[in-house]
């Protein structure tokens, strides 16, 4: 079978639910044509210029990273900047990137649930639960003729996602009123008239982060010169299914210094920090990825005999400390890699005939030079 990128984010899409990434992140297609063939896959944490050169050696189509490439504003594409060059280079190579971040890390099943079942936790909850909802709805009315169209529109830009499903909507018919101004040029009707016209109801829920481009989508559109449309807060979700880092309990206590062998051992490093007695007995066990140490008030007050994590400050350690919870600091690189190759082998398995290929990354502390004070010149 014959696939396209297209294909692969739609997998993706209702595997990692985009809703779940924090509201200040960057997480889809980020570049590329959805319409090109996809025959070769590359995985990679960050997008440096030597895992973009290996991508482009593999001759990929698309490549599924960690980090988003574009995060903050990108004003300009030169090839005189390193970053900029970086995306040319994949332009030109008709290399289409996916981002999943933070919804990867926070999704049932997601890189925060691997780690525990990697430690032998196997049902998990958010330690953060979503209180306040990052999405609204938006209720636009339409012609029944131009309603798949505006749909997809906005479809195209981000909104209809709800948890593993994409294209989300719900319509309704209806009769719209209205009288334009001497000013007006309606679609439908006269100008200084009283038009009543069969419209359909079109309701469909959106990030925040998205709403512009949706909205600018939903004008660009639609066959009104002024279409209505509502924005309707939501509220978060009641079931707490979703939320940021995971929790679970052991089904059986183990000593602080056996998880953290286990650990680094399951995400392939030799050794990690820890805070606390190896002999420390755990029970309920907090994660969440990354740098991610702003979690450690929340496992706190959620009880946890251990929190693993990517990177902690300094202060928060002390605060490990104080608090008497054990804690496990795996390094951002391990704590998020190995995910990424384990995603890209589940996008595969389920579009048969595509390869991939993760590529080869080595954590930049990892160059560290340990020199000791008698090595020192006086």
């Amino acid at each position: 079978m014959a696939y396209r990128i297209r294909d692969a984010v739609d997998w993706l899409s209702n595997r990692i639910p985009l809703a779940t990434a924090a509201s200040w992140d960057n997480v889809g297609f980020l570049l590329g044509d959805l319409e090109a063939p996809l025959h070769r896959v590359a995985t990679c944490l960050t997008l440096t210029p030597q895992t973009a050169k290996e991508a482009l050696d593999y001759q990929a189509n698309l490549v599924l990273v960690h980090h988003p490439i574009l995060f903050k504003g990108t004003k300009s594409l030169v090839a005189s900047h390193p970053k900029e060059k970086l995306l040319l280079d994949l332009i030109q190579g008709k290399v289409a990137v996916y981002s999943p971040h933070t919804a990867w890390d926070n999704a049932p099943g997601g890189i925060n649930d691997q780690l525990l079942m990697i430690l032998g936790v196997s049902r998990s909850q958010p330690l953060r639960r979503s209180l306040a909802s990052e999405s609204v709805k938006i209720v636009v009315f339409v012609p029944p003729g131009e309603r798949e169209s505006v749909a997809q529109a906005m479809f195209t830009q981000g909104a209809g996602n709800i948890g593993n499903y994409s294209g989300c909507s719900f319509r309704l018919p209806g009769t719209g009123t209205f009288c334009g101004n001497e000013k007006s040029n309606p679609k439908i009707g006269r100008k200084e008239a009283n038009e009543e016209v069969t419209e359909e109801r079109l309701e469909i829920v959106c990030r925040k982060k998205d709403l512009a481009r949706v909205i600018w989508s939903l004008r660009q559109s639609h066959p009104y010169e002024e279409p209505a449309f509502d924005l309707i807060p939501l509220l978060g979700d009641p079931t707490g299914a979703f939320g940021e880092g995971r929790i679970g309990d052991l089904l059986q206590p183990t000593p602080l210094g056996d998880l953290a062998y286990q650990l680094a051992r399951g995400v392939g490093i030799q050794q990690c920090h820890t805070i606390g007695s190896r002999d420390q007995t755990i029970s309920k066990i907090a994660v969440a990825c990354g740098a991610a140490g702003e979690f450690l008030k929340d496992a706190i007050q959620q009880r946890a005999d251990l929190f693993v994590t990517g990177e902690l400050r300094y202060h928060e350690a002390l605060e490990a400390q104080e608090a008497g919870i054990g804690v496990i600091v795996l390094g951002h690189h391990a704590s998020e890699h190995f995910a990424m190759r384990v995603l890209g082998e589940e996008l595969i398995a389920s579009l048969g005939g595509v390869e991939t290929k993760p590529c080869l990354e080595i954590d930049p502390l990892e160059g560290f030079e340990l020199v000791s004070p008698s090595r020192l010149p006086l």
